[in-house]
Order: structure tokens, then sequence, then C-alpha cells
């Protein structure tokens, strides 16, 4: 890449960058002016740096011209990295301090925010079936990215990956070997029908949609961290009105409730591994 192109890539100005989301929210509906600006410019520089992109005010005009280009945009913008059982102990202390709640529910209903490409998705559906819990439950995994929600429902990923995830799962607590829950074929694995069977894989803005359904789970890891404090606080209400009394909420390990303004309805069930518990 040209000295010339880093040094354009490198200086984008935050007056810019304002201008450019609120001409996104505008034009496309999607509401990004709330997300961690610091975040937000370095994944708008590797953008341009990798789409081989020289100058920041062009490449704004192309995207408000170009909705096939905005969408390539916005679904690297929203990808984020992760692993099936990602975080062992994460999954281990939710099926020792949370599984043994959800048992006593009839019907139970989970929902995956920022699922990604799936492997959460597919790590808490083994989870609840490992427990004799999945056959009357309900997951729905929501994301903003279609590409990546394409990918979740496929339930297809490298074969490669399967031996770090199998030690992941090992780690969280599996029961059984991570082997029985698909079938490999070449270079690819399709995880079971029986555990997609339970799944709901559907689009959800965390920004601009509302709550669709009350909850006894809800897990959100790694996603707030994109957040500044104001839509942390959006994001933390919505999931609080989504739950229902004694319901359960997982975070990420960087992220917590200590400034969330309603902070005092949640019981703190796991600190480490930031589970918490609605309390009314």
């Amino acid at each position: 890449m040209p000295d010339s192109a880093k040094s354009a890539v490198g200086s984008i100005d935050s007056l810019d960058l304002k201008e450019l989301l609120d001409s996104i929210r505008f034009m496309y509906g999607y509401d990004f002016t709330d997300y961690s600006q610091a975040s937000l410019k370095r994944r708008v520089e590797h953008y341009m740096s990798t789409h081989a992109v020289t100058h920041f005010k062009e490449f704004a005009q192309a995207l408000l011209k170009d909705e096939s280009l905005f969408e390539n945009f916005v679904q690297e913008l929203s990808v984020t990295v992760t692993e099936m059982f990602r975080d062992p102990l994460f999954y281990l202390a939710l099926r020792e301090k949370v599984i043994p709640r959800l048992a006593t529910y009839p019907h139970i209903k989970v929902w995956i925010a920022g699922c990604a490409t799936g492997e959460e998705v597919y790590s808490t559906a083994i989870l609840l079936q490992e427990e004799g819990l999945l056959n009357r439950s309900i997951i729905y995994a929501t994301d903003i990215n279609q590409q990546s929600l394409q990918k979740a429902k496929a339930g297809i990923y490298p074969i490669a990956r399967m031996k770090s995830y199998t030690k992941n799962y090992l780690s969280a607590g599996g029961k059984g070997s991570l082997s029985e829950y698909y079938q490999a074929k070449f270079d690819s694995v399709l995880f079971n029908k029986n555990l997609r069977n339970n799944i709901v894989f559907s689009p959800h803005n965390l920004v601009a949609d509302r709550s669709f359904n009350e909850f006894q789970l809800i897990l959100c890891r790694n996603v707030l961290i994109y957040f500044n404090q104001s839509l942390q606080d959006h994001v933390l209400d919505l999931f609080c009105k989504s739950l229902c009394q004694f319901g359960f909420l997982g975070l990420g390990n960087k992220e917590s409730l200590l400034f969330f303004g309603q902070r005092k309805k949640f019981d703190v069930v796991d600190a480490r591994e930031k589970i918490y518990m609605k309390n009314c």
C-alpha cells in the first residue's frame, strides 16, 4: 500500500466521520452514531486499507450513492470474532448456575443477540441438549449482519477449527464428544438438524429495533464493547425489558452492569463470568 494511501486512511477527521454516520442513518436507516468512535474509526480505516481506498471523503460519497457498496461495507463493519464455547468457563458457569433454574420452566426462550456466524448459538444448543432442555427450548439468534446470519443458519464450519472447538467444549463441561453433534465431509462439518430445529435466525438491530418476546436467558457477549455508554444503556434497558423476572443475562468478560442506571434490578450470579439475574 503506498505511503500516501496510509496517510489518507490514518487521518480520518472525527467531524467527517460523524457527518458520514448521520448521512447513513438518514439514507439507509442504520444508526452507528452511538457506536464507540474509536472502534468505528479503526474499522473504517481497516476497510479502506484492505480495499485500497485512499481518500475518505470520496469513499463516503461513494457509500451514499452505491447501495451494494454500502451493504458490503456494513457486512465487514459488523463482523465479530467468535468461536464455539469461547471462554469455556462462561459455559461451565451457565451449566452449573443457570441451567438448574431454567430447568424449572415448562418452556424456555433464549435470545442470543449479536450472534455473528452462529458458533455461540450451536454451543448453547449443545449445552441445552446435554442438560435435557433443548426439546422445550427456542433459541432466537439475531444479528444486524445478514451474511453472518446466513452462515449461522447453514451451520457449516471448517473442519480445521474442530480441534480447538473440541478443547473448548471439554473445558466447558461437555458430557460427550463434540463430534457427536456434526457430520464431517471433506474440509467442512455440518451441525445436526436436531440442533437447528430449535433455533430461529432473524435480523435484529439492537440500536433501532424493539423487544420481540420475553426470555428466560439473554446472551449478548462482546457486543457492548463497540458501543458508547449511551448506547450501552439503551441496549441493556432493552434486555431488562425483555427478561422475565428471575431471567438471566450473560455478557462478555470485558463488559458489566457497573455503570448501567438500572443495575439494582439485577443480582450478580457469577461476577467473573459476567452472569446476572433480573430480580424484579
